[in-house]
Formats: structure tokens, sequence, C-alpha cells
């Protein structure tokens, strides 16, 4: 399953709002986002990712009420083990 799921923004590289990314933790699992749809965005907001993309920005008491549900589903789990096997593998 596909969600879209909140991440605190811990850097943000490049200036041009087309091509801005953002290293996006999402409950100890890091990954780059885009931030091309959400110029406003600063280091320490949070934001929904999907595809890749951050699509809107949340307040902090939202996305942790996000990650308590995602943790209840275990879908946390599914991400870490994820991202976890595509560094493994070497891949992105």
């Amino acid at each position: 399953m596909c969600l879209a799921i909140p991440g605190k923004v811990e850097s943000i590289t490049g200036t041009d709002p087309m091509t801005r990314m953002g290293r996006v933790n999402f409950g100890g699992v890091i990954k780059e986002a885009s931030l091309a749809y959400v110029p406003q965005v600063q280091v320490g907001d949070y934001v929904i990712v999907h595809v890749g993309f951050a699509l809107s920005q949340v307040d902090e008491a939202e996305a942790r009420q996000v990650f308590e549900y995602l943790k209840q589903m275990e879908e946390l789990d599914e991400l870490r083990t994820e991202v976890e096997t595509k560094v493994r593998e070497g891949g992105p």
C-alpha cells in the first residue's frame, strides 16, 4: 500500500525552488524528498511525503499522531525494512 506519511525536515539542499531537496526523517528512517511543492518549508518543519515529493506542511502534533497510528499498524517497520534492503543492495 502506498501512503503519504509525515516526516521532519532534517536538512535542505539547493536554492532553486524546483530542485530543492530535503532529508526527511520518518520516525528514524531518513529519505530524500523533493520540496518543490512546499517552497515555504524550513528545517525542523513537518511535511507529508508521497512517492518522494513533499505535498504539504503539517504541524508536529498531527505528524506525531500519524506516527502513532503507523506504529499500531506496523507500517513504520515495513518502511524501515524497505529502506534497509535498498541500502544493502546499493540502491537510492
